[in-house]
């Protein structure tokens, strides 16, 4: 069924959306036994080697035409080829961080630290430090970071803070969400900077420095020699934007608009993944666009499931919530968009403020 186009902070009963709950644990582990018996959790590194592999192919080949091009505006379509293949790689380092695509947790730290340092230029312990929270608290309040406060407020009583001309943006959030996240790829790598080079705990503290480093001075280098100074700017901007605004459009049709459940919520572990999760149909194209994203209900209940096993795991998971009543929603890309913009709108209508509101004119009046 299709997503609601509101996200009340609700808490669930023993009723319907949520099901009788009488025994929740073991409802977990009778679909969890069922998905173990079927082989799904078993690591499909093979998979992951091809892919990593065609990736690499892809990203020479970017290489080598950025090299041919020359000096040409041409070169922001290789820009724009580079954020894509970027992002595809930041999908299988967030692969990894679950372990999803080897059976020793060591090798998993490797190839995502490695990949999401010196291939992407984010911090992979920011990441793994955020979206662990994330995992563990979906949509509730105080406790995911994913809907906390940012330039886009995500529940009513942060829209309600704006003032002035960010009032007014935030009434209408919904339709400024996919521009922002042109700027998304720019602030992942801040991010990245801030977490190896701040005083907060960091594994692997100079390993990751100097990878992002490396990654961030011999990129740098590479497009100023090769272009223009202008052209090298645009290169660069094109391609953080379109890196943003796909990381941001794989991402966000997952959780906004969903139920978002109080801070003291009591909810079981399959109800809370489920109801706050979902999923996103369209086949094998969108299951390649989003790298297994869309399948964020399974991904949620069983988070080292390996890409290739989401889809026969989801028709386990669908059957056995119909059966047991509870609530599975999943829609189509377009559609999951169209929710995020109309619940970030319904939000932003918190805001208060005028936007040409003068406070030291109001205060001269008063």
């Amino acid at each position: 069924m299709s997503g609601t186009t509101v996200a009340p902070v609700v808490s669930f009963t023993k009723t319907k959306p949520g099901g009788l709950s009488s025994n929740p644990t073991t409802e977990y582990s009778a679909l969890l036994r069922t998905v173990r018996d079927a082989g799904l959790l078993r690591r499909r590194t093979g998979f992951y080697v091809m892919l990593f592999s065609v990736l690499t192919l892809a990203l020479g080949g970017a290489i080598a035409g950025f090299i041919l091009l020359g000096q040409t505006w041409y070169q922001l379509i290789i820009a724009g080829v580079l954020g894509i293949i970027l992002t595809q790689y930041a999908f299988l380092a967030h692969e990894a961080s679950h372990r999803q695509v080897f059976e020793s947790g060591r090798a998993n730290d490797v190839a995502g630290r490695t990949l999401a340092n010196l291939f992407v230029g984010i911090s992979y312990s920011w990441w793994m430090t955020k979206h662990s929270r994330h995992h563990a608290n979906p949509n509730i309040l105080g406790k995911d970071p994913d809907i906390e406060r940012d330039f886009i407020s995500f529940v009513e009583a942060d829209a309600a803070k704006s003032r002035g001309l960010y009032a007014w943006i935030t009434r209408h959030q919904g339709y400024f969400f996919f521009p922002v996240l042109m700027l998304e790829g720019l602030n992942l790598h801040i991010h990245g900077l801030r977490t190896v080079f701040g005083r907060g705990k960091v594994d692997k503290r100079w390993v990751e420095i100097s990878m992002i480093v490396s990654r961030i001075v011999a990129y740098c280098t590479v497009i100023f020699l090769m272009l223009p100074v202008g052209m090298a700017f645009a290169f660069i901007g094109v391609q953080l934007a379109v890196f943003g605004v796909y990381m941001g459009a794989s991402f966000a049709p997952n959780h906004k608009g969903m139920p978002i459940l109080p801070h003291d919520s009591k909810v079981d572990f399959l109800r809370r993944q489920v109801l706050t999760s979902r999923n996103i149909t369209g086949g094998w194209v969108v299951d390649t666009f989003m790298g297994g994203l869309n399948y964020q209900i399974e991904h949620h209940l069983f988070p080292n499931m390996p890409r290739p096993h989401l889809k026969r795991a989801q028709e386990m998971a669908k059957e056995y919530c119909t059966k047991h009543t509870i609530l599975y929603t999943e829609t189509t890309l377009a559609q999951s968009y169209g929710i995020v913009v109309r619940y970030l709108n319904r939000v932003g209508l918190a805001a208060g403020g005028d936007p040409f509101d003068c406070p030291a004119a109001n205060a001269m009046g008063r």
